[in-house]
């Protein structure tokens, strides 16, 4: 990095979240009005597309929103806790034309980059000459797939972290996770394993989807219940919808449950199985809902199921907790087994979850989850915790220098 870029970077700290591949046409956070033709002629692109907050709602005086999913609240939290000026998400798409940076009044900007082939970890010439032209991010937060080892070097200066947000720990190659500073963990096994391939290497348990938790979105409204059980869970393999089906069809009363769905291949087939199996059962979605909708439905429900196994730590652990509702989850959940505890829920074995699901109803009073999760894993406590992180970082390296520090 050169005096100029550093300059700009201090002038204007800043975080970037990079997802994986988009598999949907337009991403989250576009629309149809966002798709103009992409602008191929990068001098003319960077004139009006800048790496900095120029546009980014800075100076309104409204406090910053830490909202949305996961790929959203980590950087919208760095923002509203001063540790950042601006942040950016970065999709990678196989499409030959994407849409422009868009940014709203949070501070936050959405980019699309096209990937070169298939094969992950994603490389991206199209990211590559943006990030040599603009400048690299203060802070550079890589999820899943992960970037060709050029992104990662071409952002040497940067304070760079890594999350698989999945079961396994790191779904990177070596020569792509030894360029990271620090890989947050969904559970203490997943830390052990990163030790193994890189010792040394900074780990944290600090899943990023149920840590930077949004207890405005996610809240109880009151009103009736008429659901026992809610799932909330992509419509594939993984989230093992059977164990609830087999839950509900064992339990030792008739029980009615309500699945929402955001994506996946198997929405047709859940609800054609729970049909034949005469299961009560009502899905919404495929496609999927805004959040307050989702928080909504949520709200319908007593209790909340994860009855995956080999998942990370999903978000809906602490969402249906900020909205009142204890959680019964798969006891060989892979990760985020740490959240439930004596008040926000129970795990159970797959062949227990029908009865474990009447337990949990008949003792709803004893449970506390929103308070608890209010206490320990919103994103003003977690952010405090990155920061500390950062701050080891900047001591050790003497390469980030935080605007200010939360007292």
């Amino acid at each position: 990095m050169d005096l100029g870029e550093a300059a700009a970077l201090a002038e204007h700290p800043s975080i970037v979240v990079v997802g994986d591949l988009v598999e949907g046409w337009p991403p989250h956070g576009f629309d149809d009005r966002t798709l103009a033709e992409r602008a191929n002629q990068w001098p003319e692109r960077l004139s009006r597309e800048p790496f900095r907050p120029d546009d980014s709602g800075e100076g309104t005086g409204e406090p910053v929103r830490v909202v949305g999913g996961y790929l959203e609240r980590l950087p919208l939290a760095c923002i509203a806790a001063g540790l950042v000026r601006h942040g950016e998400v970065w999709h990678h798409s196989r499409a030959a034309d994407a849409p422009p940076l868009r940014r709203d009044g949070s501070g936050l900007g959405r980019r699309v980059f096209r990937v070169d082939a298939e094969a992950a970890p994603f490389a991206s010439q199209d990211m590559l000459r943006f990030i040599q032209a603009a400048g690299a991010p203060h802070i550079l937060v890589v999820l899943g797939l992960g970037v060709d080892e050029r992104i990662l070097a071409a952002c040497r200066n940067s304070f760079k972290v890594y999350n698989s947000i999945d079961a396994p720990a790191l779904r990177v190659p070596p020569e792509v996770s030894r360029h990271f500073d620090l890989v947050l963990t969904g559970a203490p096994w997943q830390s052990d394993e990163v030790e193994r391939r890189h010792p040394g290497l900074r780990t944290a348990v600090m899943p990023i989807g149920p840590e930077f938790a949004d207890d405005a979105t996610f809240r109880p409204l009151g009103g009736e219940k008429p659901y026992d059980v809610v799932y909330v869970a992509a419509a594939q393999p993984y989230k093992r919808h059977d164990i609830l089906f087999d839950a509900l069809a064992s339990a030792p009363r008739p029980l009615r449950a309500l699945c929402v769905i955001g994506y996946g291949e198997m929405g047709e087939d859940l609800r054609r199985q729970a049909a034949e199996r005469e299961l009560h059962v009502d899905f919404v979605g495929p496609p999927g809902v805004p959040f307050a909708e989702v928080n909504r439905l949520m709200n319908l429900a007593k209790i909340g199921v994860v009855c995956g196994v080999d998942d990370g730590a999903p978000a809906i652990l602490t969402e249906y907790m900020l909205a009142g509702l204890p959680v019964l989850a798969n006891e060989r959940l892979a990760c985020g087994l740490q959240f439930i505890t004596a008040e926000t829920g129970r795990t159970a074995s797959a062949e227990r979850f029908g009865s474990a699901i009447i337990e949990m109803l008949d003792a709803l009073p004893r449970f506390r989850p929103r308070d608890v999760a209010m206490a320990h894993w919103t994103w003003p406590h977690t952010v405090r915790h990155f920061q500390s992180l950062l701050r080891e970082f900047n001591g050790d390296r003497h390469r980030i220098a935080p605007r200010h520090v939360l007292g």
